[in-house]
């Protein structure tokens, strides 16, 4: 795969998902920009990118602060959109509403703003890729919230094809893959989970980020692909 001297743009590309993505088309040739909220984490994954790698801190709830970074990144060939904090499991016996506002905030409203930003910055045949997830397809209970998120990422991914064409439009919903999204769990719980589920799925594992970061690096090198909610899960939907 060449992705030689192309623009990726990745907001939220500094840590899990977002840096195997960057990792993965940096190998390829990309020229890289990545962004994240916090400063300590942009200095690391700009150190860990190597060669001409840029990265800043953004914040996606604010047009100016997009603007400026994606300004900054010149002409985009690939804006990638992982950004999100861990996973909140809420109950709707529990709702807290501000704190279900804030689970939509990064994750769809950061990914809508970020996209009314980068239009100005994309090239004619630039593609978008966003993130989903499969709770949109398969939720369980305590997971209103995700997978309301993962159904408006889905319908949002597919409206952008559309309106933004010939720009390409697609988003990756990963399965359970061993990242930060979990950090909230303690250790001990968290390898019991990955084993357990690991276990049921017919690939016999969980993922890993650098699986989900292959679908990435297809959606934006797979020209005919546009409209696409890629399923990357190990085959969990199956079983």
């Amino acid at each position: 795969m060449n992705m030689r001297d192309q623009r990726v743009v990745v907001i939220g590309g500094t840590s899990g998902i977002g840096l195997a993505v960057a990792r993965a088309a940096a190998a390829a040739g990309a020229r890289l920009s990545v962004a994240s909220s916090r400063q300590e984490r942009v200095d690391a994954a700009v150190a860990r990118l190597g060669g001409d790698a840029t990265g800043r801190t953004v914040d996606v709830l604010d047009g100016a602060s997009l603007d400026a970074f994606l300004r900054s990144s010149g002409e985009i060939d690939h804006l990638v959109y992982t950004a999100g904090g861990e996973l909140s499991m809420m109950p709707i016996a529990g709702l807290d509403l501000d704190g279900a506002r804030d689970f939509f905030e990064v994750r769809y409203f950061g990914a809508l703003n970020a996209v009314h930003a980068a239009l100005p910055h994309l090239a004619t045949r630039a593609s978008i890729t966003l993130t989903s997830g499969t709770a949109a397809d398969r939720p369980g209970a305590g997971w209103a919230l995700g997978a309301s998120v993962c159904g408006a990422m889905n319908s949002f991914t597919k409206a952008m094809a559309l309106e933004l064409a010939p720009v390409r439009v697609n988003a990756v919903a990963p399965g359970v893959t061993r990242s930060p999204l979990w950090s909230g769990m303690s250790e001990t719980d968290r390898e019991a989970m990955y084993d357990n589920l690991g276990k049921a799925l017919p690939v016999g594992r969980v993922g890993d980020v650098e699986d989900a970061a292959a679908a990435y690096l297809y959606c934006m090198t797979q020209p005919y692909t546009t409209g696409t909610v890629l399923t990357v899960d190990g085959g969990a939907l199956l079983v």
